[in-house]
């Protein structure tokens, strides 16, 4: 039987059950004795608990899970170091993996896929903000609940991105199917490596084949660095295009040309969710006929190239490297795994599966392959450079161009002259400053020889001109002369008793004003004499061209701003005067229009406990979803009176939204419903639907009991004064020796049974 069955660490977590096992860890199913729940607990092996790289990256382990809170990333509890033992407590997941999944369903349709994979971009969105990238992303550290959920696990191996950019020295730990390129290879790795394996994910998903494959390891990663995968939809045709689009996006081998943040990512497939005719335009197929259906090229502004190399060709020509790679007849992926968990706990919370089995199989060669590329490179360079001196040519670059844009002219001279001889080419207008230099001949980080001249063109800063004489005048004559000026016109309705209908009344900015050419002149127009009071109409669900002409039509001032809604895009939602009321002729209405986004974000809830209420507590706060269901998408552990406040930020999306907050008492386990309110994503506003917060703390036992006065016992008058009875002294009795043990200074106890003894 495991030694740790059965026991109860810090007091608290009480082992159940052995339920994983990886190279640097053991997962036990626990139970958590004081908050009565089910938790998973990760103990490090006592052969790696004195070593310090293992301890190390175990701790760096806590360290970086402890500052994530998502709905879609594994919760973590607790931790605890000490000599004996190294333990983290996190979250009981009951569930199978995505890997399970897919192989399960071979192919997921796109609805399926889509909705996978923009929870697990929210959750390395998360991550990412905090500065911690994943680097395993794989089905395998994804796991799924029945009602769709994902959880993504084992941040293990990641660390923290703005701590150590490299990743030479973690051994370019990742899954081989879904490694980035500059993972394989060693080079520096950011959130968009995460991006690429998101991408490698999807792409089986929708076709239900990893994007490279091969029986050896070595020939994968090299794939991953220099081959384009055959299109999805040549595999299955039933891909939306625009989603393809999505996928070879996030896999472009080059970072910069691939979605810069998972916001980005998570963006496009929101507009694809809402028109999944869309396309993006990021890809155009080059018609070449000898191109074979593997090998179909495909170029992205952003590359700039086109990429045809065959996944045979790429195993063919890197054959002779990974020959001498393989250890112990190479890398099987189809082994049985080192134990049988159906719950996915034997990837959960292990960062060391990979880095243990999978490393010695791959991860050694890749790096091999690179440190001998960089040693040819290195040779070739320094042949070249000795060719060089040999032919008496010197060094043709002493220096890097810097970037001078938006940079003062003055200052770049000051700052450069020494080294540059800066040119005048020419002066423009622009938006930046004047004296702001606008381009430069030499481009920045090109090399050049001190005393090379450098052409500039320096901004005259923005063109102004005047605002002319409007006033009494036609506004289509103002609008022409607006127009020759370079300036924009906006019109808006006004009643006047002494200017002709038609004509100008005043302009803003006024009559003189020097104004940026481009800028809008607003015109206000009359509509004759005071036309007296008006009733306003609905201008809800009609366009927002239509409502306008319709609103000035009846003399109304519009003023047109968007808002998020589901409603159509351009379709008035909201006006600020409601229809029917009575107004003057010439008032302002302000019509809210869709602009064609769903309204979402969060909504800060503020609790106030009182002071008198001590003890733990668990606060839920149950969202209503899109399908009308109430789901748990926040649990706070609350101390009182440590935590008389508390600030939760609701997530969602839409205009009435439900969210209902539950409280527990941990002392007694007993809840009750604080209130239920109702969310308006689009205005960040909220209403109580029923609020008794008190009620709820009294129904839950959370107030304390009240107590009674002590009662002094019922004092009797006292008696008569009575000489207190003395008992006589006692006779003087014989002298009695001592009876404690004599012992001698110089003898030692030989047993160390002390006193007793």
């Amino acid at each position: 039987m495991d030694k740790n069955i059965g026991k109860k660490l810090d007091g608290r977590y009480e082992i159940t059950e052995l339920i994983g096992v990886g190279g640097m860890a053991e997962v036990y199913k626990g139970v958590d004795v004081i908050d009565n729940k089910t938790v998973a607990i990760k103990i490090l092996k006592k052969e790696y608990a004195e070593n310090e790289e293992f301890l190390r990256r175990f701790r760096n382990e806590s360290k970086a899970i402890a500052v994530l809170a998502h709905p879609n990333i594994v919760k973590i509890y607790d931790v605890g170091f000490s000599d004996k033992i190294q333990y983290i407590v996190m979250e009981y997941i009951d569930g199978i993996t995505l890997k399970e999944y897919i192989e399960e369903e071979k192919i997921l349709t796109w609805k399926d896929t889509v909705h996978f994979v923009i929870q697990i971009l929210r959750a390395l969105q998360h991550a990412h903000d905090k500065g911690i990238v994943h680097r395993d992303i794989k089905p395998q550290n994804i796991m799924m609940f029945t009602d769709g959920t994902i959880k993504v696990m084992d941040f293990g191996i990641a660390k923290f991105a703005r701590e150590d950019g490299k990743t030479a020295t973690d051994q370019a730990i990742g899954s081989v199917h879904y490694i980035s390129p500059e993972q394989a290879s060693g080079n520096i790795t950011d959130a968009k490596s995460d991006i690429y394996s998101v991408g490698a994910m999807m792409y089986e998903m929708l076709t239900g084949r990893k994007p490279f494959d091969s029986d050896n390891p070595v020939a994968i990663a090299v794939m991953h660095m220099h081959d384009t995968p055959e299109r999805p939809r040549a595999i299955n045709p039933d891909i939306p295009d625009g989603l393809e689009e999505i996928v070879l996006r996030a896999m472009e081998k080059a970072p910069e040309d691939r979605y810069q943040t998972t916001g980005e990512m998570i963006s496009d497939i929101e507009k694809f969710k809402a028109d999944p005719t869309i396309t993006f335009g990021y890809y155009q197929e080059e018609g070449d006929e000898d191109n074979s259906e593997n090998t179909i090229a495909f170029s992205t502004p952003a590359a700039g190239e086109v990429r045809t190399e065959t996944p045979q060709e790429a195993e063919n020509a890197y054959a002779l490297k990974s020959a001498g790679y393989a250890r112990n007849g190479g890398y099987d992926e189809s082994a049985p795994p080192r134990y049988a968990a159906q719950t996915g706990y034997d990837e959960y919370y292990d960062d060391d599966d990979d880095d243990e089995e999978e490393r010695s199989s791959y991860v050694v060669p890749v790096l091999t392959a690179v440190v001998v590329v960089v040693i040819i490179v290195a040779v070739i360079f320094v042949a070249l450079l000795l060719k060089d001196y040999i032919t008496g040519g010197g060094s043709k670059n002493d220096y890097t161009m810097p970037d001078f844009y938006n940079m003062d002219y003055n200052d770049a001279v000051s700052q450069y002259g020494n080294i540059i001889k800066f040119e005048i080419e020419d002066t423009q207008y622009n938006e930046l400053e004047e004296n702001r230099i606008i381009s430069q001949s030499i481009e920045s980080g090109t090399g050049f020889n001190k005393g090379d001249t450098l052409k500039v063109v320096v901004s005259k800063g923005m063109e102004t001109v005047e605002v002319p004489k409007l006033v009494d005048i036609n506004q289509e004559l103002a609008k022409d002369q607006l127009d020759q000026r370079g300036l924009k016109a906006e019109v808006h309705q006004k009643s006047s008793d002494t200017i002709e209908k038609g004509k100008v009344i005043e302009s803003d900015p006024k009559e003189g004003t020097s104004v940026p050419k481009g800028s809008t002149v607003v015109l206000y127009v009359s509509m004759g004499a005071n036309k007296g009071q008006i009733t306003v109409e609905d201008y809800t669900e009609k366009t927002i061209e239509d409502a306008s002409r319709m609103a000035a039509y009846r003399g109304l001032t519009v003023d047109a701003q968007p808002k998020p809604s589901y409603e159509k895009e351009n379709v008035v939602i909201e006006q600020s005067i409601e229809p029917g009321e009575v107004v003057e002729s010439g008032a302002e209405i302000i019509l809210y229009f869709s602009d064609g986004t769903p309204p979402e974000g969060e909504i800060p809830f503020t609790l106030n406990f009182p002071s008198e209420i001590s003890g733990r507590f668990v606060v839920d706060f149950l969202v209503q979803d899109e399908d009308g269901q109430m789901k748990i998408q926040n649990s706070i552990n609350v101390s009182l009176p440590l935590m008389q406040q508390y600030t939760q930020e609701i997530k969602g999306s839409g205009e009435n939204v439900f969210v209902t907050i539950v409280i527990q008492n941990q002392s007694n386990f007993a809840q009750a419903t604080i209130g239920t309110y109702k969310f308006n994503f689009a205005d960040k506003t909220y209403s109580a639907e029923t609020e008794d917060l008190n009620a709820a703390l009294q129904a839950i036992g959370a107030f304390p009991e009240p107590t009674e006065p002590p009662t002094e016992p019922p004092t009797e008058p006292p008696s008569e004064y009575t000489e207190p009875i003395t008992d006589p002294p006692a006779p003087p009795t014989e002298y009695q020796p001592p009876t404690e043990q004599w012992t001698d200074p110089e003898w030692e106890d030989p047993n160390g049974y002390g006193e007793e003894w």
